[in-house]
């Protein structure tokens, strides 16, 4: 007899092959501001104009201007202020990250409490990715920021299917059914949501600890940020060989270097990970 958790990876996965599992969409903020940014006409007052009617993004985009890693001479305001210093581009994929926390919320105590969880840890990988990217790369920051945010969005419809069906099931026999599907699932997402390529991947990417590239991409600094992040716990991710993971070397780190006890870099990466929550 099948357990509730083979059925559950069972049913998720024919929805999956048969196009049938419902996948989110982007928040509608979200798709008018990446059409302004890919519009060759539009203007950052048209980016505003948009950004300003959702407040919570608003305040969010300026408390980020005003954070240690943007903070330039002149104390940021308004949002005409924020967007003009961190460009249209930047905005643009900053904006679309943050707005996806309210598809992060659900009306069951437990499954909501795993999205948040869920959320956080997306917040403190796209703020370490953020640094990585910046100090050790020539990838773009909002990018790396945007594939951190992005790099668990898979396990979302897993979540909602259970509580949509009201499956009872334990903590450790979900656990193991997202880590089997969020990866594929998190792709299709990406996917359906028009995501560049070297974005699309990192679902599955970020795990495959012995992958091989010509060089440092977005995986690689999700993958590098979730080991930093679990570093000095009982994650299963510290029981790898951290010295035979080769995107250390593409990245230009030493594994057997804890970054938070980098004086400079650990404040950098505090502040990124504060300005996401």
């Amino acid at each position: 007899m099948a357990t509730i958790s083979e059925t559950l990876k069972d049913d998720l996965t024919a929805a999956i092959e048969s196009d049938k599992l419902v996948l989110p969409t982007l928040p509608e903020v979200a798709l008018q501001v990446r059409e302004i940014a890919e519009a060759e006409d539009s203007s950052i007052q048209d980016l505003v104009k948009v950004i300003s009617n959702d407040t919570a993004l608003s305040a969010r985009l300026i408390r980020v201007c005003n954070s240690p890693l943007f903070r330039g001479s002149r104390q940021i305001e308004n949002l005409t202020m924020a967007v003009s210093r961190l460009g249209m581009a930047y905005t643009s994929n900053l904006a679309m990250g943050l707005a996806m926390e309210q598809m992060f919320q659900a009306t069951s105590d437990m499954i909501d409490k795993r999205l948040r969880a869920t959320w956080q840890t997306s917040t403190e990988v796209a703020g370490i990715c953020h640094v990585l990217a910046q100090h050790y790369t020539r990838l773009k920051p909002d990018q790396a920021t945007l594939a951190g945010l992005v790099h668990l969005i898979g396990v979302l419809p897993i979540l909602r299917y259970v509580e949509d069906n009201e499956v009872q099931i334990s903590s450790i026999m979900l656990d193991k059914v997202i880590e089997e599907l969020h990866a594929d699932i998190g792709q299709r997402i990406l996917k359906k949501w028009d995501f560049p390529t070297e974005l699309q991947t990192v679902p599955a990417d970020f795990t495959d600890f012995q992958r091989v590239v010509p060089k440092a991409d977005y995986a690689d600094l999700v993958m590098i940020a979730n080991l930093q992040l679990v570093a000095g716990t009982e994650h299963p991710f510290t029981e790898l060989d951290w010295n035979t993971i080769p995107a250390f070397e593409r990245l230009g780190l030493d594994p057997n270097i804890d970054m938070s006890q980098e004086e400079d870099l650990n404040a950098e990466m505090e502040a990124a990970m504060a300005l996401l929550q």
